[in-house]
């Protein structure tokens, strides 16, 4: 669980970043506040959905039976 919550951070700084592009270049004020709200939602959805899916190691269990 640790290293998902280390990818979602990061998931977080990276969706930081791209806003602040976007906010410098001037496209968050043309698209508004609710898209932004929007895409900043399914963005963050989808960066969790990556880092529950690659948390965890999964291996089979072998049950030996006499």
């Amino acid at each position: 669980m640790k290293w998902a919550l280390m990818y979602l951070i990061g998931f977080l700084v990276l969706i930081g970043g791209l806003l602040a592009a976007l906010w410098k270049l001037g496209i968050l004020e043309s698209l508004g506040a609710s898209w932004t709200i929007i895409l900043v939602a399914v963005v963050t959805g989808v960066g969790i959905m990556v880092a529950v899916s690659h948390s965890g190691l999964k291996e089979s269990i072998d049950i030996n039976r006499r």
